[in-house]
């Protein structure tokens, strides 16, 4: 690792401010966990994908769906149309330097979530692209993450 960016408090503090607002949200979990390996594929971020991909399966995700969430457009009905919206979403908004967000895709996307959703949905993105370009630039470790559990969490 270049830098352990987790040992500045202010790193550490916004960034988790981010999540802690995403959390607090109205999206249900499993639908930030699927749009946080997404945004980590498509950002080449192998620590983030690591981290995300045992978090999802931990909290009840399937392997075939997270293996199919790089083909996600061409995987029929394995995702919902809400988390079809949202990773369409996802995949607009970490592409941006690469083109624009289309009006279609906002249509249809506000069409599947609401105002505060939405907002919560973009949060969540913004906040897994940011801590994809810490893990990536800094070159954080892959291959140890281990998920933690919550006393009394069986998952």
């Amino acid at each position: 690792m270049r830098i352990d960016y987790h040992a500045d408090d202010r790193v550490n503090t916004a960034m988790r401010g981010l999540n802690a607002a995403v959390a607090a949200g109205p999206l249900e979990p499993s639908l930030v966990q699927l749009v946080e390996v997404r945004a980590s594929q498509l950002n080449g971020c192998a620590h983030c994908l690591e981290m995300h991909a045992k978090q999802a399966r931990a909290h009840g995700e399937s392997d075939d769906r997270l293996h199919l969430l790089a083909a996600w457009r061409e995987s029929g009905t394995v995702f919902t149309e809400r988390e079809r919206a949202a990773l369409a979403w996802c995949d607009e908004l970490t592409l941006l330097a690469q083109r624009d967000v289309p009006d279609e895709l906002f249509e249809s996307v506000s069409g599947v979530f609401d105002d505060a959703e939405l907002c919560s949905l973009t949060l969540a993105v913004v906040a897994i692209n940011g801590w994809n370009r810490f893990a990536v630039s800094f070159r954080a470790p892959v291959g140890d993450y281990v998920v933690p559990h919550a006393a009394g969490d069986r998952s």
